[in-house]
């Protein structure tokens, strides 16, 4: 297998796996086959075996990792699995992305970067995207879940900053998977009164840790340095549009007009601050 087919076929497993998560907590969740809490735990003790058994068939071992990263991802999770109790996988996936993006923008933003033009209209309508699907109204998600997701996409944002520029990207994240574990117990120590899990939420989250998320992680790490930056941050834009597809077809949710319109904005928006040369740094004197 060629490194060009090798590299298309890699990222195309990982966006199936990114977006499958969103599936896989919605089915567990949504269902009332296991609570938060529990999902939220057995996620990250099967992500974390999942990428300590991959780096020892590579012969390395989860290293790098970072308390404070850690506490981004841990936050990540446990809002993701709140906020699926209340909202459908496609609002989810596409708040979930809207906020990453929005966080590295503005991070950006803060260090002294300055969009052109055309993406200051990009972030623009990116913003206004998520603010129309979260109007109140017949059609606009419950608001706690949202901002719940929302919180999850800063979190995440707040991870990847942290990331950037990682020797080995894949023994970090093991790493900082380990790191969640105490506070996950933490977690399960404060909610075990209202603990619930049948088997096949279990089965459920177990997927979405292992498979993906550690298997899924594992295949973009190994497609990232054959693709640009740009490039990367694109071929993102589908996972909402799959996971959207996917939860009318396999779970049965509807598509709103408000969440076509919210989706093309963001998506469409997205798209635009992220295009190359798009950024240009303040000059100081």
């Amino acid at each position: 297998m060629s490194r060009d087919v090798r590299t298309i076929l890699f990222t195309l497993l990982a966006l199936i796996g990114f977006a499958a998560n969103s599936l896989l907590c919605r089915r567990a969740l949504g269902f009332r086959l296991i609570d938060p809490v529990s999902f939220t735990a057995v996620r990250l003790l099967s992500g974390a075996a999942a990428l300590a058994l991959i780096l020892a068939l590579r012969r390395g071992k989860p290293q790098g990792g970072r308390w404070l990263s850690a506490l981004a991802l841990f936050a990540y999770a446990a809002a993701f699995s709140a906020s699926y109790v209340r909202i459908g996988a496609g609002v989810g996936s596409i708040l979930l992305f809207g906020s990453v993006q929005a966080t590295m923008l503005f991070w950006g933003l803060i260090r002294g970067e300055r969009p052109l033009p055309m993406q200051w209209l990009g972030i623009a309508l990116a913003l206004g995207g998520l603010a129309l699907l979260n109007i109140r109204g017949a059609y606009a998600p419950d608001s706690v879940g949202a901002l719940l997701m929302i919180g999850a996409g800063v979190s995440w944002g707040v991870y990847t900053l942290r990331g950037r520029g990682g020797k080995d990207p894949l023994a970090t994240t093991g790493s900082n998977f380990l790191l969640t574990l105490p506070m996950t117990a933490v977690l399960i120590f404060l909610f075990a009164r209202s603990l619930r899990a049948s088997a096949a939420g279990i089965g459920l989250a177990v997927t979405s840790g292992a498979l993906a998320s550690g298997v899924g992680y594992s295949l973009w790490y190994a497609a990232l340095p054959f693709l640009s930056a740009t490039r990367a941050a694109a071929v993102q834009l589908s996972v909402p549009v799959l996971a959207a597809t996917a939860a009318v077809l396999l779970l049965g949710e509807s598509i709103t007009e408000r969440l076509v319109i919210s989706a093309l904005a963001i998506l469409g928006g997205v798209w635009l601050a992220i295009q190359p040369r798009a950024i240009k740094r303040r000059r100081t004197s």
